[in-house]
């Protein structure tokens, strides 16, 4: 892993052990606290609802349940191709001004 990854979990991910697994990756694990230990992390709840919300656009207006890639790196192809163009809409969405940055009708012809 590149240094300084961060990885944001759910509350689940707890224990000594798998806290020492991610150290020794060179991971920074990122969970909500839980009631049984002290504050560490707090309330990652915004956090959460952003991250819902760009799996909810990469499957709903990516179709990326419906990629049609048949080996993992056609599905990693196929992924990227429509991340990329979805980049590419919002910074033409940015550009022109558009009222609404991450749709995506606009383009879907």
């Amino acid at each position: 892993f590149p240094a300084g990854v961060v990885v944001i979990g759910d509350k689940g991910f707890a224990g000594r052990e798998f806290e020492r697994d991610m150290t020794e990756l060179g991971i920074t694990f990122v969970r909500p606290d839980r009631r049984d230990e002290k504050r560490r992390h707090g309330n990652l709840s915004m956090i959460r609802q952003r991250i819902e919300s760009i799996i909810n656009t990469a499957k709903r207006q990516l179709s990326l349940e419906q990629h049609g890639a048949r080996t993992p790196h056609g599905v990693l192809a196929r992924v990227a191709q429509r991340m990329l163009a979805l980049a590419a809409a919002i910074w033409h969405n940015w550009i022109i001004d558009a009222p609404v940055k991450r749709s995506l009708i606009a383009y879907d012809h």
